[in-house]
């Protein structure tokens, strides 16, 4: 039999460093470093498969996220290989970038066809086309990076069972919502305003994740050694909420039910709505009035969104329904083609926290 097999399967030390970009010398010290493991023949070839190449990709992603050789060894010697993790993490930096290209393109058309009618140009404007052209891509890196270390498998540890008591209690998001930690048998669970309560699991000391979703939370000590802070690690984002006291919590708790009871909507709600579908349809979206999450999400959909907007045709009619159970503002949004549900959410400062919609049947 061939020792090496199918060339589609098996490539030697020469082939594999001239295919993927690297050197042969780069290959060794991977490794080395105990990174890959490529087949021995009875000759001692190395051989790089499947696996070794997948291996390779997840490296060169991590390393154009800047991270050195020490960290990246750190993170996936003695894993296995998970090549839908690794193009999760491409596709977010290659989504972020194809938005903001968009997005600057889009300026610079409509700026080029103020200059053809004769309309000045202000400074800041000019200013903000140049940051746009200059800049890299250093957020949509970060959160690819994110994404790929929050979706890594976590294993649960054992921690005292007496630490529990310092986790309990509320927090609060700077977008507006809160988030409560308390006990359940043999554990803790983490329920966020208006919604379930979901188990959440130790890794170690002061760190826990889920198993329903792909997030985890981390507890932060203030000087005095006590819990003041949470973070909520998910979808490449990291959202700090401090602690806040018993009496806060329950009167935002009031307020949603009160919102939700009576169907309140958000000061000019539906002005808010109007304006940010406009922008949307226009191409022309103001993410200074999102959160930075959102925000980021948003950039990395525009496109779509706009292209969705597009196909639904002039907007007829706005309907308010009501609120939901964790307070988004939900209208019945009729176009000219289609009819959906958008729903929005307000941080405390008036941005916009949370944006949804969906064609309805």
């Amino acid at each position: 039999m061939n020792e090496r097999m199918n060339d589609n399967l098996w490539l030697t030390a020469a082939e594999c460093a001239e295919r993927i970009g690297l050197t042969v010398k780069a290959l060794r010290l991977y490794e080395k470093r105990g990174l890959i493991n490529p087949r021995r023949t009875g000759k001692t070839w190395r051989l790089y498969g499947v696996e070794d190449i997948t291996r390779l990709n997840e490296i060169l992603a991590l390393k154009r996220l800047g991270l050195s050789l020490a960290r990246i060894t750190e993170l996936l010697a003695g894993q296995a290989t998970d090549l839908d993790r690794t193009l999760v993490m491409q596709q977010t930096q290659l989504l972020s970038l194809r938005s903001r290209v968009e997005d600057s393109l889009s300026r610079i058309n409509a700026l080029r066809q103020r200059i053809a009618a004769g309309e000045p140009i202000s400074i800041n404007e000019l200013v903000s086309i140049a940051k746009e052209t200059s800049m890299n891509d250093q957020s949509a890196d970060a959160v690819a990076w994110r994404r790929y270390e929050q979706a890594r498998p976590r294993t649960e540890g054992e921690i005292a069972p007496e630490l529990h008591d310092h986790y309990l209690g509320a927090y609060l998001f700077d977008w507006g919502s809160s988030i409560t930690i308390a006990r359940r048998e043999g554990g803790l669970t983490a329920q966020v305003l208006g919604q379930e309560a979901i188990d959440i699991y130790p890794e170690k000391e002061d760190e826990f994740f889920y198993r329903v979703v792909t997030a985890q939370i981390s507890f932060h000590r203030g000087q005095d050694g006590r819990v003041d802070s949470l973070v909520l690690h998910q979808d490449g984002y990291e959202q700090l909420a401090p602690r806040i006291d018993v009496a806060e919590a329950a009167r935002l708790a009031a307020d949603l039910e009160n919102r939700t009871k009576n169907r309140r909507p958000v000061d000019n709600s539906e002005v808010l709505l109007r304006s940010v579908i406009a922008e949307h349809q226009s191409g022309e979206v103001d993410y200074d009035r999102m959160v930075p999450a959102l925000a980021d999400a948003g950039r990395e959909q525009v496109s779509m969104i706009r292209a969705d907007l597009e196909r639904a045709g002039a907007l007829r009619s706005i309907s308010f329904k009501g609120v939901s159970s964790d307070g988004w503002d939900v209208y019945d949004v009729a176009f000219e083609n289609a009819v959906m549900e958008w729903r929005f959410a307000l941080a405390a400062d008036g941005r916009f926290s949370g944006l949804f919609f969906r064609r309805l049947p």
